[in-house]
């Protein structure tokens, strides 16, 4: 069941601020003026979740291998992707080019948590 729009895109958000925590960021702001973008001082963090321009590098960074999964075994589309260990339901995101990047931004949220990260720099 998908989340509304509202909190589906903080939901967004609240990923893309504990990837940036994980990541060394620690004076994180979201303007009001600007909702949705997070900042560190005058600097713009990434939107991992929502911009495939920030999310495309962990994907080469990491090394995270990337898999559409079909289910029912036939030439449908899509209904789960999996990206290193982490899967998530594409039913469950507005498309599934988001829940592509929900899911390396996942599974680089859990390596950096589980200390198994080696960037490929």
């Amino acid at each position: 069941m998908r989340i509304s729009d509202e909190e589906y895109f903080r939901s967004c958000v609240a990923k893309e601020r504990h990837l940036a925590h994980l990541l060394g960021h620690h004076q994180i702001e979201e303007c009001y003026e600007n909702a949705g973008t997070l900042w560190e001082n005058t600097t713009q963090l990434p939107k991992w979740t929502r911009d495939w321009h920030a999310c495309g590098p962990l994907l080469a960074q990491y090394g995270i291998d990337l898999v559409f999964v079909r289910e029912d075994g036939k030439n449908s589309e899509p209904n789960l992707v999996r990206a290193g260990a982490t899967s998530i339901h594409i039913k469950d995101h507005p498309n599934v080019e988001r829940a592509t990047m929900v899911a390396i931004v996942r599974e680089v949220i859990y390596r950096l948590e589980h200390h198994q990260a080696t960037p490929k720099h």
